[in-house]
């Protein structure tokens, strides 16, 4: 069935669901005609023994001169008379003179009306069913038993089951054909969206699926299905210009390397100059490597598969360690680089991960900022907060909420020594972690940038 075409699927659920509906259906209707006819010979049997009993109550009346007449149909019903001995004392003529009753039921109908059913009766050979019921004639208790075949009942219910045989399987025939139809119908959106699908690319930004307002499932897939559309086409325009601007980034220390080379394989006469243009060129692959471990950082993270070494770690001993590898850096600028922390405020994180988010803040602080440089930690409703402040001009006001983004800057325009990574690496980090990168301007000027992290007691392992 999985093979099949969902149209047909769906026709042989409905032609299943059919039959069993038809089924059950003639059988109700078939059990309910079969009870209304036997009630209404019942009625019938009551009617005629009510009759009956006037007649053979009158002292000249035979049941066998009637057999013909009004109450008794010749060849359908029948009529006999019996004694308290159970002998037959009056009977229709195809009856003669066997009684129709046994004994058990002749002592039962002595006391009330019963009923009771044949499945032949003499001079007549049909099933048949008889109502037996007391009665008195002249001080003399009788028993009187009127009957009439089954035979025209069977035939109606014989009719009725040759017609149910005939008309279930057109029925069903029709409604199978109707439900494929309405399954092509109910379809065909589905078969809108695919075709239209199918000429979705790359080349194609901005293409949807048709959605018929229909305000079901269908609608509601189709809605999803755009949604989906939209979250791939900004993935893929993203993927775009992460490689567009990694292009440009890695082309301007490039050309820089080819050009500090072939100046030196041209003009280079003295040993002094060869040194210069290696220094120069080991300062621009320096860039180009960390460029390089940049961009694998963010495109691990985009997958979801950046590493951490989790371990448990102080605050202060980490700024403490960031410090020491930047003051060489502060002191030559003469700018002050110092950190703040409380004793014992715990994280659980990677070290070097961290540090390396630190010490991109502080590198931006120093190359970006005036002023002391600090770094401290607090904790800020249940997360540990680790802050780089700088007093500095601090950021665009227009550049904060991009501050994170790939390749952003404050400066307009690709200048700058920096590769726009720094923050959005940051940000990397933090949600590694289960945290969060956030930045401000301080209220007294300067640029505040700070890591929110789960505190060492509720970091998920």
């Amino acid at each position: 069935m999985s093979r099949l075409p969902i149209r047909l699927r769906v026709t042989a659920a409905l032609a299943l669901a059919m039959a069993l509906v038809l089924a059950a259906s003639g059988w109700f209707l078939y059990d309910r005609l079969d009870s209304h006819l036997a009630t209404a010979l019942d009625t019938a049997l009551q009617v005629r023994a009510q009759d009956l009993t006037t007649l053979v109550r009158q002292s000249n009346a035979s049941l066998a001169e009637d057999s013909g007449g009004r109450f008794i149909e010749q060849g359908e019903s029948f009529a006999q008379l019996l004694d308290r001995g159970g002998a037959v004392v009056d009977a229709t003529k195809p009856l003669g003179s066997a009684s129709l009753l046994g004994r058990t039921e002749f002592k039962a109908a002595e006391s009330e009306p019963i009923y009771a059913n044949r499945s032949s009766i003499p001079g007549l050979n049909e099933p048949s069913r008889l109502l037996a019921s007391p009665i008195e004639r002249g001080g003399r208790k009788l028993v009187l038993v009127v009957g009439a075949t089954r035979g025209n009942d069977a035939e109606t219910l014989a009719a009725f089951r040759n017609e149910l045989l005939i008309a279930g399987p057109i029925a069903l025939i029709l409604a199978s054909i109707a439900g494929y139809f309405l399954a092509d119908l109910a379809l065909r959106p589905v078969e809108s969206m695919r075709s239209r699908a199918a000429a979705i690319s790359a080349e194609t930004p901005g293409e949807r699926l048709p959605v018929p307002t229909t305000r079901d499932e269908i609608e509601r897939l189709g809605q999803t299905l755009n949604e989906m559309l939209g979250r791939l086409e900004d993935a893929l325009q993203r993927e775009r210009d992460f490689v567009a601007d990694a292009g440009h980034e890695l082309r301007t220390p490039l050309a820089l390397l080819r050009t500090e080379l072939e100046l030196a394989l041209r003009h280079g006469r003295s040993p002094e100059e060869l040194r210069e243009a290696v220094r120069w060129s080991t300062q621009e692959v320096d860039r180009l490597t960390q460029l390089a471990e940049d961009l694998l950082l963010i495109a691990r993270s985009d997958r979801g598969k950046l590493p951490l070494s989790l371990e448990p770690l102080d605050a202060d001993e980490l700024l403490s360690s960031v410090v020491s590898r930047f003051q060489w850096r502060a002191d030559e600028s003469a700018r002050p680089l110092a950190h703040d922390a409380p004793s014992g405020v715990p994280l659980h994180g990677d070290r070097l991960r961290l540090e390396q988010a630190l010490g991109n803040l502080v590198d931006n602080a120093l190359r970006h900022g005036n002023g002391s440089v600090s770094l401290r930690a607090s904790n800020v409703d249940g997360a540990v907060e680790l802050h780089v402040e700088d007093e500095g001009g601090g950021f665009p006001p227009a550049f904060l909420e991009h501050a994170f983004e790939r390749f952003s800057r404050p400066q307009p325009g690709r200048e700058g020594s920096g590769a726009g990574l720094g923050l959005s690496i940051v940000r990397v980090i933090a949600e590694a972690h289960g945290g969060v990168a956030e930045a401000a301007n301080g209220p007294a000027g300067g640029a505040d940038v700070w890591l929110a992290l789960p505190s060492g007691t509720s970091y998920p392992s």
